[in-house]
């Protein structure tokens, strides 16, 4: 039976009746045929239009307004770092994704978080479906299906206007998709200062059926010592209480061990390895530590980032989902109960229509420390 869900090594032999399309500033709508039309400095159809020139403050851009019925299979995008204020502008830069013509945005994520890159900072990432490269080139290679219409847009929220920005989204049409197929979800969250004994929430609200396919984790340490002992929880399907998946560990859930420290009887102070794989990681590490340590330096504390896909092992759910960390800590008298500052990006799919966000806060709550 014909699927369109066939991008492997594997299926790469056969053949499909999808026809590829591509949009950017030098193919606005994805036309066939209607690609590298703007004229530049070097004449007619010479690189005329490669980018977003002047994307202004509180303005908003349609990226992709795509009628019919298809799958997105690549998204790329960069921006500056800077701009004449030179603050945060991968936070202050919102990105959405509306489905069939839904009101209510099935993405909305701060840009750089999206591509887990937190903290109003840009680092690279290397793993499966998020690739960031250098210098900021961000890459999802999430499967995004549509029946029917797909828009994207960013929002600049920054007080400065972005010189320059630069997009290409990559996207097959088929005459239909298969029965069942569920629709890509992004959504941020952020504590900067987590409740104390009171889990983090790192998603909540999603009712229907679906399965939950990865996280990234943002976190910034406000108290001493070790910070990663709390365990991240699956409530499926009605559990209210109990869930019914609790991991062993904040490390452990990312698939490292030990407090990512290769011999904690000679690293003193303790020095956090970083590592990244096709599937989890622990890819940023604040630029404010430079020795890796476990104490303040400067002004800024310590902010790690980390993701975790379930590609090989998804959440299914059937009703409902709610996701969920501690933030339990250890020293030298044992575990104790943290309060850090928290933000987060969940990503999962699931059949429309979806329970709406709660309101994106302002772009001053989601600036770092």
């Amino acid at each position: 039976m014909f699927s369109p869900f066939v991008n492997s090594l594997s299926a790469l032999p056969m053949t499909t009746n999808g026809r590829s399309r591509s949009i950017n500033m030098e193919n606005p709508a994805g036309e066939k045929g209607g690609g590298g039309k703007a004229a530049g400095i070097l004449g007619p159809s010479r690189k005329g239009a490669p980018a977003i020139r002047g994307f202004k403050s509180g303005e908003t851009r349609i990226l992709a307004d795509i009628t019919g019925c298809g799958i997105i299979n690549h998204i790329w995008m960069t921006v500056p770092d800077r701009t004449d204020l030179d603050y945060f502008v991968l936070s202050d830069i919102v990105l959405r994704i509306y489905w069939d013509g839904e009101d209510a945005p099935s993405v909305e994520c701060p840009l750089g978080d999206f591509f887990c890159n937190g903290f109003g900072t840009g680092c690279n990432v290397n793993s499966l479906p998020i690739a960031v490269n250098p210098v900021r080139g961000f890459n999802s290679y999430f499967q995004m299906p549509f029946r029917t219409h797909a828009v994207i847009t960013v929002e600049n929220q920054h007080a400065a206007d972005v010189k320059s920005f630069f997009f290409q989204i990559d996207y097959t049409l088929y005459d239909e998709l298969p029965e069942g197929t569920a629709y890509f979800h992004a959504k941020w969250n952020r504590e900067k200062l987590t409740k104390l004994k009171e889990d983090f929430t790192i998603l909540d609200g999603v009712k229907g059926k679906g399965h939950y396919i990865g996280t990234y984790l943002a976190v910034t340490t406000l108290e001493r010592y070790w910070w990663g002992e709390g365990e991240v929880k699956f409530y499926i399907d009605g559990d209210r209480e109990y869930p019914t998946i609790c991991g062993t560990g904040l490390e452990d859930y990312f698939g490292g061990a030990w407090g990512f420290v290769p011999d904690q009887r000679k690293e003193t102070p303790a020095k956090e390895e970083l590592y990244e794989t096709p599937f989890l990681g622990f890819h940023y590490y604040s630029s404010a530590e430079q020795n890796h340590s476990w104490r303040f330096e400067g002004s800024c504390p310590p902010m790690r980032g980390l993701y975790r896909w379930h590609i090989m092992d998804p959440i299914r759910f059937e009703k409902d989902l709610k996701v969920t960390v501690q933030q339990i800590g250890t020293c030298h008298k044992g575990l104790f109960e943290r309060q850090d500052d928290y933000a987060c990006v969940a990503y999962w799919y699931q059949i429309e229509p979806h329970h709406p966000f709660a309101k994106l806060p302002e772009k001053e709550a989601r600036w770092p420390r």
